[in-house]
């Protein structure tokens, strides 16, 4: 794989992991985290949260936009240096489409990590780093899990890795590469 690959999904779905070792397979490759651009926002950071997609033109819209931006043109920056940028982000329903008119480097991919709802949640339970809650403005594993199936476009590979391996995962995206591309 050359070019540019985004990898996602719902948070906890193995993104960061997947794309870390993604990268250490191929030859010359960047791991272009995108939660990095929204840490960088040091004072004025206003998180996108459950209900902001219906009120367009919000700070936290905005903020996930520039997000996206950044990473697309951080992404197209490797790539026309000689590496395969492996982007990692939760980028789902229309935002996909979109993401993938941001990135002018072709060949682009696009993987979307799509395990089950239970496999998140024993994710999430064992993991360090939190990203659903319970309170309000916190996304459930099902609430972003329901966006991901019903209102992301069948844009690239999508990869049921409820029972897979990182390895196996990997394995999955290298040899169904041509079912990633999407320019």
């Amino acid at each position: 794989m050359d070019g540019v690959v985004l990898v996602t999904g719902v948070m906890a779905a193995g993104k960061s992991t997947v794309a870390q070792a993604l990268a250490e397979r191929l030859p010359r490759a960047a791991h272009v985290r995108g939660d990095v651009f929204r840490r960088m926002i040091v004072s004025g950071r206003v998180e996108y949260e459950p209900g902001d997609e219906e009120a367009q033109g919000g700070e936290g819209e905005a903020q996930l936009r520039l997000r996206y931006r950044l990473s697309a043109a951080t992404a197209d920056a490797y790539a026309e240096a000689g590496f395969t940028a492996v982007v990692q982000d939760v980028v789902l329903g229309a935002d996909l489409a979109a993401y993938v008119r941001l990135v002018r480097t072709r060949p682009l991919y696009v993987v979307v990590l799509a395990p089950n709802a239970a496999a998140v949640a024993a994710r999430e339970a064992g993991r360090a780093k939190t990203g659903y809650g319970t309170g309000h403005g916190a996304w459930t594993v099902e609430e972003l899990d329901g966006a991901l199936r019903a209102r992301t476009p069948r844009i690239g590979l999508w990869v049921d890795s409820s029972e897979l391996t990182v390895g196996e995962t990997v394995e999955a995206i290298l040899t169904e590469r041509e079912r990633a591309r999407v320019g």
